[in-house]
């Protein structure tokens, strides 16, 4: 039983990476906007999420590869790999060096709304301190190259962010059978479309597909540890689920109330539940922040090496590089609050495309003896991956139809 339930290993860095500074802004913004209404978008968000990621860490474990490797040496043609390469690399790389900074930010305003301001002035130019300690930090995680450290500090993360975001569901006193009738039954409110698609866009992240695939071949090797990883994975983005409906929760006590991000939720906590609220959603952030912080650059680093062939090594020389890379650009534009709304749109509009290729791709590859032998998906599996599909290609044209204006 205690094995279980443990909560440690890739799947854990899978939650830390999706409940980043974003997913805590769209589930807040969905409490205060429709209470708990939506929170069924979770609850489906976490089954995709579980779905697509089990069948990753399948391929990954059986392969022994990355799944960018897969990738590239199960697509017949070569102008279809190249297309396939180009899109993994365009919506990967520049979509987390885009969404570094964002990463960096959230824990900067989770740390801030603490009390804690470390803004720095040279005449007309300002700094915030917090971005290059939070920056370092992941810096210095990251370059240990020990994937044992890097678990474990990740874990504790996560299990910080999730106290504190549940102790202050708590706080506010939640009606619990409207918890259970929002999260069992769907319904779509007036205006409530996009921002059910943005609560599973915002859980089901491509980056996370190409991260669980490395990871588990950092912790396991080969199929013997198959039923591990499947159990990893579903308790870990349950309890990712979880700590996202618990903010949508909290979010919930202030319906109505003008908030655009998370940080204004701890602020506007504070008035109804007293200090301790704004403290636990202030240090929730900045866990989150900084768990994504690290886990973006780390997923962009992997896609690389499957890309180019490299030899697999956290310490490798070019590996280092390009997450230094992806956080050094995150770093930059987050402590001078410099937004590149371009590159943003540009990796908005990859990830779009990405997302149901990945799907696609995912789905073929969970279905071909060649790499999986006797492990292929079941029935069950198939029907729930093609559902899925369907769900993510609507999302993906929606996220392509808003940054270019069509929505």
């Amino acid at each position: 039983m205690k094995n279980r339930f443990k909560i440690s290993g890739p799947g854990v860095l899978i939650a830390a990476a999706f409940i980043g500074p974003g997913t805590v802004t769209v589930c807040t913004l969905a409490g205060v906007t429709h209470g708990y209404t939506l929170l069924w978008a979770m609850v489906l968000s976490v089954v995709a999420t579980i779905v697509l990621q089990e069948m990753a860490a399948r391929i990954g474990l059986i392969s022994g590869q990355d799944l960018a490797t897969v990738i590239r040496q199960q697509i017949p043609g070569k102008s279809s790999r190249f297309f396939a390469i180009l899109l993994m690399l365009c919506a990967i790389v520049i979509g987390n060096a885009a969404y570094e900074a964002g990463n960096i930010s959230g824990g900067v305003l989770g740390l801030e709304s603490l009390g804690f301001d470390a803004t720095i002035g040279w005449g007309n130019y300002y700094i915030n301190g917090w971005s290059f300690i939070l920056g370092g930090l992941a810096a210095v995680l990251l370059y240990v190259g020990n994937y044992k450290i890097l678990e474990r500090v990740l874990v504790a993360m996560v299990l910080v962010m999730s106290i504190a975001f549940l102790i202050t569901a708590a706080l506010t006193r939640p009606d619990i059978w409207a918890i259970f009738k929002g999260s069992l039954w769907p319904q779509i409110p007036e205006n409530g479309l996009l921002m059910v698609v943005a609560i599973v866009g915002t859980t089901v992240v491509p980056y996370n597909l190409f991260l669980h695939a490395s990871l588990v071949n950092e912790r396991w090797k080969g199929k013997a540890h198959l039923a591990a990883a499947k159990r990893d994975t579903v308790v870990a983005v349950i309890l990712g689920g979880i700590v996202s409906m618990a903010i949508m929760i909290c979010a919930a006590a202030l319906q109505g109330t003008q908030i655009s991000n998370a940080s204004d939720l701890a602020l506007s906590l504070e008035p109804l539940f007293g200090d301790y609220a704004r403290y636990f959603v202030g240090v929730g952030l900045g866990a989150a922040g900084l768990t994504s912080a690290i886990t973006a650059p780390l997923a962009a680093a992997y896609v690389v090496q499957g890309c180019l062939g490299w030899k697999p090594n956290l310490k490798g020389v070019k590996f280092r590089a390009v997450w230094m890379s992806i956080l050094g650009i995150g770093i930059i534009f987050s402590s001078s609050g410099y937004k590149p709304i371009q590159i943003i749109q540009f990796a908005q509009v990859a990830n779009g495309v990405l997302l149901p290729v990945m799907a696609g791709y995912l789905i073929w590859l969970a279905n071909k003896k060649q790499v999986l032998g006797s492990y292929v998906n079941t029935k069950v599996q198939n029907i729930l991956g093609i559902c899925i599909w369907c769900i993510v290609l609507i999302l993906g044209l929606r996220l392509i139809f808003k940054v270019l204006g069509i929505l």
